[in-house]
């Protein structure tokens, strides 16, 4: 059935690695080191108060919203001149999180399966997500990383899945996309023309769109289908 497949595509967030721990102990890191450098903003705001401010932003800046790095600076910089400090701090602070962001646990089944999937195929990651693949435990098993931030549109816009078609000069019908989000990941990769495995890792959902080409629990099956 995907004997013609010659490049996998694979979400990162939720589908190769819990994404909440790491964020969270990533704004923890954060707010622990606006502690020490900023108290001021720490003694006004919350983490969840930061959050919402950030979600703010991104609401009014649209432009922006697909660059998550820059969003996180651009918004720390405000709170820094907004509390007194020196905005040209949030080039610390943000590089403090994005260390943070990169302490990301995969699942056991993915360094196994992408290992053995690197030997016969192409294989490229694509996230709306600002971790830097090469700073990762997955840092060897992929043949490029695309993120939102690099192509200037996040899923479900089909800029990133255009990406890699340029990058591999294949043609959509050969790949296979990977990923946990029926919207961000399964509709756009389908309507592009791309074989599609929704990997749900903790409940079966309802797809009520459509059926994506497989559904899974977790990577091991791809050896045995592919």
């Amino acid at each position: 059935m995907f004997r013609h497949i010659r490049l996998l595509s694979f979400d990162l967030d939720d589908t190769l690695w819990p994404t909440k721990p790491v964020i969270m102990a990533a704004e923890q890191a954060l707010y622990d080191w606006l502690a020490r450098e900023a108290p001021r903003i720490v003694q006004a705001l919350s983490i969840m108060d930061m959050r919402e401010r950030r979600l703010a932003f991104m609401e009014a800046h649209p432009d922006m919203a697909h660059d998550l790095t820059l969003v996180r600076r651009r918004t720390l910089a405000l709170l820094l001149e907004e509390y007194g400090y020196d905005p040209g701090r949030a080039g610390e602070g943000t590089a403090l999180f994005r260390a943070a962001r990169n302490r990301v646990m995969p699942w056991e089944d993915v360094l196994p399966v992408l290992s053995r999937l690197k030997q016969d195929y192409l294989l490229v990651s694509v996230t709306n997500g600002n971790a830097q693949v090469e700073h990762t435990p997955l840092r060897d098993c992929f043949h490029l990383n695309l993120g939102a931030a690099e192509v200037g549109a996040a899923k479900p816009d089909p800029a990133l899945f255009q990406a890699l078609a340029d990058w591999s000069a294949l043609p959509f019908e050969r790949m296979m996309h990977v990923g946990d989000d029926l919207r961000r990941d399964m509709l756009p990769a389908r309507n592009l023309g791309m074989a599609t495995v929704w990997v749900h890792r903790f409940k079966l959902q309802s797809g009520r769109e459509f059926r994506p080409d497989l559904c899974l629990f977790n990577l091991w099956p791809l050896l045995r289908y592919l």
